[in-house]
């Protein structure tokens, strides 16, 4: 695996999915992400950020919840999978995710260049 475009396709395959309490958005806060994960959502300007920033929300969260729900970044993939990573409101996989594939993520964080969401 030589290309961040691969590495984050295996580890967007390796996160749980679950359900979330219908217009809950208490993990959608602003985030940083890497540039290869950036470059999949659509551009917001400057006032769009600032906005977002006030209320302390991502950029993305629109009034029906995220606008990027399949293009979303790692770390958004990774809320609630996780005992490190609760969901405030308790919901969860049927199977967190594997103590493996979480490290490959925060690997992958930590060695790629971040951006603010």
């Amino acid at each position: 695996m030589n290309n961040n475009r691969e590495i984050i396709a295996l580890l967007r395959e390796r996160i749980p999915s679950f359900e979330c309490v219908p217009g809950c958005h208490d993990c959608c806060g602003p985030v940083t992400t890497s540039s290869e994960e950036m470059s999949r959502l659509p551009v917001k300007t400057d006032a769009e950020h600032e906005a977002a920033l006030n209320e302390f929300d991502c950029v993305h969260l629109g009034p029906k919840g995220c606008t990027v729900y399949g293009e979303r970044p790692l770390i958004c993939r990774l809320f609630g999978t996780t005992p490190r990573m609760p969901c405030p409101n308790g919901c969860r996989p049927e199977v967190m995710i594997d103590l493996k594939t979480e490290r490959q993520i925060h690997h992958y964080i930590r060695n790629t260049r971040q951006v603010l969401v």
